[in-house]
């Protein structure tokens, strides 16, 4: 397999004629979804989603791509196509719209839907062309045709590049049910001949190309549900993606044949379900949806909460009702139900949750108990359909973590693409496309931008750092006066903790040694201020690591006076 190349190495100027592919996300992990695609000077968008942060990255709210490649060319931007209405999709919209806001957003009915209510709540209006399967639009210089996949949301579509420097057919996310609940298939006709014109790039999902077979039918799901329903005596907590709306069709009809009401918890659950039954996408029974304000007047049997927090997101519904901070308290012989997969870097979040659930009462069934999710992702099966439909001429693997990408490679080898035809990308990887050819010709910077709060891309990793620091071995401020001239010392140390010790008296025999090394590094010499404070840091760093074994945050604070 052709791999990327190591370090950043500066792409060549890029020749007329031929196709620039830069992926700014989704290579190496799972989210934060963003493609550009670069030809004769115009630039087009494919995805622009974000990730979740995990444990070792405390106060981010969310993740983005890095725009800096692109930051200095938003006039060259045709179009972002938007594949589907998944968050690690569509969630990084509204940041790249306020650097320009004018740029045409392209995709599915219910995606521009989800996308358009993310934007107002940024005072975004944006420019939309809606599209669906089957058809053809001229964006710039790329002729862009539009194919039904199936996956966990409806309207999902791959794209179709036509292009004077090749071909190139980016899936997006998309699976291989036959029997999907919306009728919806992925149309493989069109494939078959996409793939009878010539695909000189092949740019798939590959987040499950590691997993044996063909990923079960979303019909299997509803009758377990409805099983489920039947035996469970008090409330039930179904959690999941607040847009798997095929989901939560399952569990309005479970809810409807066993006389319960069902209430919707969580903004964007309650936000996305509105949009879905508007447009049609949603088939909701009369009289079955109550608000959350109503469902303590109901006896407890007659009862479903539709939650978003899955993942274990430390703000989301699920996780403040395993914490006890939420109006819903969940209590015993309440079940709660995990109708979704577990992201790869979220089980300890998942399980923490879990685990809250099972101290307050609940039981809880999850995907490894009971069918009650399935992939939303093409397995290996479906995979190898795709290539040898298709054929293409290369590959670029997408939307996965590196075993992922290597699966899905080694699937195209073994249907007969060249292994050197085979292109294992990371996040900012650069490959150019010319007559039936791509090879990787640089690296371009592409770090994480993380949200906190209304801040966006101030926070850093040795930010981070610092937090982790701060929340695992605590903190210690130093606060010493001396004395210009003579060296000596006038008050302190003053030595105080958090997070370290349960009084400061412990401190009681390092206070001796740091004013020795103080008057030392002070007296008769030439120093400086931070000198000084490098000399507490060290005297009281050394102790606390040789007597205590911890790494504290220290902060050395040295006046001279």
């Amino acid at each position: 397999m052709q791999e990327a190349p190591v370090g950043l190495q500066r792409p060549p100027k890029l020749k007329a004629d031929t196709l620039r592919i830069v992926p700014l996300g989704g290579l190496g992990e799972i989210g934060r979804n963003m493609t550009v695609y670069e030809l004769n000077g115009k630039l087009l968008i494919v995805d622009c989603g974000v990730l979740f942060p995990e444990e070792e990255q405390p106060g981010v709210d969310l993740i983005l791509p890095d725009f800096s490649y692109i930051e200095n060319r938003l006039d060259d931007v045709v179009g972002i196509v938007l594949t589907h209405g998944h968050e690690d999709h569509i969630g990084a919209v509204p940041y790249l719209l306020r650097m320009r806001r004018d740029i045409p957003l392209i995709g599915s009915t219910l995606t521009l839907a989800l996308v358009e209510a993310k934007l107002l709540e940024h005072r975004i209006k944006p420019l939309c062309l809606e599209v669906t399967e089957g058809q053809v639009e001229q964006i710039g210089p790329f002729s862009c045709e539009f194919v039904a996949v199936n996956h966990s949301i409806p309207d999902a579509l791959a794209v179709f590049f036509r292009t004077s420097a090749g071909t190139v057919l980016h899936t997006g996310d998309f699976k291989m049910d036959q029997l999907p609940l919306d009728g919806r298939i992925t149309d493989l006709r069109a494939f078959a001949r996409l793939g009878e014109e010539g695909v000189d790039l092949f740019v798939p999902d590959s987040t499950n190309a590691d997993v044996p077979g063909f990923t079960t039918a979303e019909r299997e799901i509803g009758p377990v549900l409805e099983r489920l329903f039947g035996q469970v005596k008090k409330r039930i907590i179904v959690a999941s993606f607040s847009s798997h709306i095929h989901r939560v069709q399952q569990v309005l009809d479970a809810a409807a044949a066993h006389k319960r009401k069902v209430a919707f918890v969580g903004r964007s659950m309650v936000r996305n379900m509105q949009i879905a039954e508007k447009l049609g996408y949603l088939n909701v029974p009369d009289g079955i949806i109550v608000d959350i304000k109503k469902v303590d007047d109901l006896p407890q049997d007659r009862v479903v909460l539709m939650s978003t927090g899955s993942q274990g997101e430390p703000m989301a519904a699920l996780s403040r009702m395993a914490n006890g901070d939420h109006r819903v308290q969940v209590g015993k012989g309440d079940t709660v139900i995990l109708a979704s997969s577990l992201i790869p870097g979220n089980e300890n979040a998942v399980f923490r949750v879990i685990n809250g659930l099972l101290k307050l009462g609940a039981d809880v069934i999850h995907k490894g108990m009971a069918k009650i999710h399935v992939s939303g992702h093409a397995a290996a099966g479906e995979l190898l359909y795709c290539y040898n439909i298709l054929k293409p001429k290369n590959v670029l693997p997408v939307h996965g973590e590196t075993r992922h990408l290597i699966a899905s490679g080694k699937l195209a080898i073994d249907t007969g693409v060249p292994p050197e035809r085979v292109l294992l990308g990371e996040d900012g990887s650069v490959l150019d496309l010319k007559n039936g050819v791509a090879k990787f010709v640089g690296q371009v910077e592409c770090g994480y931008i993380y949200v906190d709060g209304s801040s966006v891309g101030e926070i850093t990793d040795d930010d981070l750092k610092d937090r982790r620091v701060l929340s695992e071995e605590g903190f210690i401020s130093v606060i010493t006066v001396v004395n210009r001239d003579t060296g000596k010392i006038i008050s302190g140390p003053e030595i105080h903790a958090r997070g370290f010790a349960p009084d400061d008296e412990v401190f009681e025999e390092i206070r001796p040694k740091i004013v020795a090394e103080l008057e030392k590094a002070a007296h008769g010499r030439e120093h400086s201020v931070h000198q000084l404070q490098q000399t507490v840091r060290r005297v009281i760093g050394t102790w606390v690591n040789r007597k205590h074994r911890r790494r504290p945050m220290i902060v050395p604070v040295v006046l001279e006076a």
